[in-house]
This record gives C-alpha cells, structure tokens and sequence, in this order.
C-alpha cells in the first residue's frame, strides 16, 4: 500500500497554510489574510501574537524552560493563587492539556472516595453529546461511538443520560456513583448550553445525592462566555473543573480546579506530571490572567457577543432555509444548519472567514476574545455573503 506522507492520517486537514497572524487576522505565506473565527477551536483567546503574551514568552525563555515539578516553581504556585482567588477552588493542578486536565478531575473525585472510606462509589454520570478528550477514560466518558470504535473494551465506570433529561440524570444515580461530569455548554456537541435552572438543578442533585459536581470548561471557560468561567451565570459552583484552551492563549496547558473536600484524596505520589505546570506555560497564564481580569475585558466580549447575535439572528431570518438557530453565549456561538454545515464552513472560507464545525449540524463561530465590533460587523459581512451563495446555488440546483 502506498504511503500517503509521514503523519497519521488522521486529520482531514483544509489545504491551506498560515504562516503569520495578529489579532483576529491569519495571512498565508501568499499575503491573504483571513479572518479566524476558529481561533484554533478557542484556543486563541486573546488572538495572534498578543504583545503582553509574546513579551511573557520570550522574557521566560531567555530564562528558564523546565525543570518538572521535583522543584519548586514559583510562577506556578502565583498562578495557582490566582486561580483559587478568582474562582471556587483551593486546589490546583497543572497538565498539558484538557484531556489531562479532565483525566486529573476523574481520578480526584474516585479517590475523594476511596480517602474517605467508599472506594465503591466510582462511577461518574456524563451526558450524551459530551467530549471531554481523546484517552482511553475520557472518550468513555463522552461515550461516542465514533471516538470509541476499535479502541478496546470501553473503560468501566461511566453512565450516559440524555442531554437535558432531568429524570434520566436522577434515575442513572446509584450507590455507585461519584459524581457527575457535565459541560454548561457542550462545544463539539453543537454549542448546545445548560440553562441557568438546569445547571442550578444539577448542582441540587448533587448535594442530595452526596455526590460531586464536575464540570467541563476546558471550551466554555477563561471568558468566552462573558463570565471568567460559564457556570458562574448559573450562580453555582462545581466540586471540581478542568480547564484548558483559552488558559493558555495558545500555548498548551491546562489545569484541574477542586474545592479542598474535594481533592483530599490527592495526596503525596496519587498524581503527577512531568511537563505540566512548566515555567513556558505558567509565565504566559500569568500573562492571559493579567488581560482576562482586567476591569472591562469581560463587558467587551458582553457587547460584541451583543452585536454578533443581533447580527446572526437577523442572517437567520433573511435565509430560513440555510439556518434554523443561533446557538450560544459570549462568544461560543453556534449556527444550526437547515442544510450541511460543512457547506457552510466551506463558503465562508471562501470568503476568508475561518469556523469550526460541530455536531448537530452545527457551526461553530469562536473569535477571539479581543475581536472589535468593526471586526465582527465584517464577519457578518462575510457569512451574509457566505450564505448568499449557497442560496443561489441551491435555488440553480
């Protein structure tokens, strides 16, 4: 069989190159400059070569790049600081990416258990719909059976219930269960999000049960949602939470959050990491954190999530038959499609706006975090025109 290249096939990768960026702008190495609305599946949260970040990279690696955790490593423990006083937690963990980060949230809420004197209680309840990774126990937790399909047995422990099904959610609680893992807003699932009262309701499920709550902000968090971190709209708080993407303005890192109670199985020699929480990746946190908790940063993405969806909802009733929904807050916003999202996708790179599709038939629209208003006006310009053509197609065909 012929060899196609040296790389896993296993990306159906776009024909295109990118060779610079700034701000909410790509260019190729030809000079065209697209507008990036996928913003490496918000992960850019504060664009290309933000300066604050550039400067925090650059200035630690003329320093220091590693030293793995057998030392002590200052910036982490500032950043863990940070994190604790801006959110829920006590505890902090430092991984590499989402998946460690929610692996980290799996493992802590089975030995809170097992510390404390029920190491039956392991299962965790997730919903259907959910992506929480690519290993072996976070594809079971999302429980696709497309990420799932010749990997082995289906690692034990994880029930699925219907999205947005209260009963199924209570029903699915047993003698058993640990906790149960949800996203507030699932991001490949189709920008499908919680409402405040289902969050609140989830949250009163576990207090009842005396099961922990842990959530899945590794898309939702970090702002793109107008809040530092999506649940807090509900007005809840989580046991535990895995964050990732935008933590790192593209720098990959991610990080496990959890209350004390919650991580008191976490003791000397339960977990580590050899490259997580590394002195690359906590100068440039400490750098998003700097831009993201300064006074007006969030009502900025507030009022051009405004625009974008006022924008959106009028494309959607001039073209009916293209989109049957704008889904989303902040800035992770969906179009359900009445036609192929990947259509969609493909137009609107046609008109150098990049998106992301997403399940249900979905495209997903994630700017980065610091897009201006005339920015996003010129995004709507472009699926406007997007949409025009796959209207004047369909209606030729």
């Amino acid at each position: 069989m012929a060899q196609a290249g040296p790389l896993y096939e296993t990306y159906n990768r776009a024909p295109m190159v990118f060779e610079r960026g700034h701000g909410v702008w790509l260019e190729t190495p030809y000079g065209e400059r697209y507008l990036d609305f996928a913003a490496g599946i918000a992960v850019s949260s504060l664009g290309h070569t933000h300066p604050h970040l550039v400067e925090a990279l650059k200035s630690q690696a003329d320093r220091l790049w590693h030293l793995s955790n057998l030392h002590e490593i200052p910036d982490q423990t500032r950043l863990a600081e940070r994190l604790s006083e801006a959110t829920f937690a006590d505890k902090v963990f430092f991984t590499n990416s989402g998946a460690e980060a929610l692996e980290c949230a799996i493992k802590t809420a089975r030995r809170h258990f097992y510390v404390n004197g029920q190491p039956e209680r392991f299962r965790i309840i997730t919903v259907e719909g959910a992506f929480h990774g690519r290993t072996l126990a976070t594809i079971a937790a999302g429980g696709q059976a497309k990420y799932l399909e010749g990997f082995g047995p289906k690692v034990e422990g994880f029930d699925q219930v219907p999205f947005g099904d209260a009963e199924a959610l209570r029903g699915a609680i047993s003698d058993e269960t640990a906790a149960i893992l949800i996203e507030p807003v699932q991001g490949e699932g189709g920008i499908r999000p919680l409402s405040p009262d289902e969050l609140r309701a989830v949250r009163d499920l576990c207090d009842e049960h005396g099961i922990l709550l842990i959530l899945d902000e590794v898309q939702s968090g970090v702002g793109r949602t107008g809040r530092l971190f999506a649940h807090e709209w509900a007005g809840i708080v989580p046991d535990i939470m895995a964050v990732a993407k935008g933590i790192g303005g593209g720098f990959p890192f991610g990080a496990c959050l959890a209350t004390a109670d919650a991580a008191d199985g976490m003791t000397l020699g339960t977990h580590g990491t050899t490259y997580g929480g590394n002195p690359l990746a906590m100068a440039v946190g400490n750098a998003v954190l700097d831009v993201v908790l300064d006074d007006g940063f969030l009502t900025h993405v507030n009022d051009i999530a405004l625009v974008l969806r006022q924008g959106l909802a009028s494309l959607k009733d001039r073209y009916p038959d293209l989109i049957e929904d704008v889904r989303g807050t902040g800035l992770l916003l969906g179009l359900k499609c009445a036609g192929s999202n990947a259509d969609l996708v493909m137009a609107m790179r046609n008109e150098r706006l990049l998106a992301v599709p997403a399940g249900d038939n979905v495209v997903r629209l994630l700017p980065p975090l610091i897009v201006t208003a005339e920015e996003a006006r010129e995004a709507l310009n472009r699926i406007e025109a997007a949409l025009d053509m796959l209207s004047h197609t369909s209606k030729a065909s």
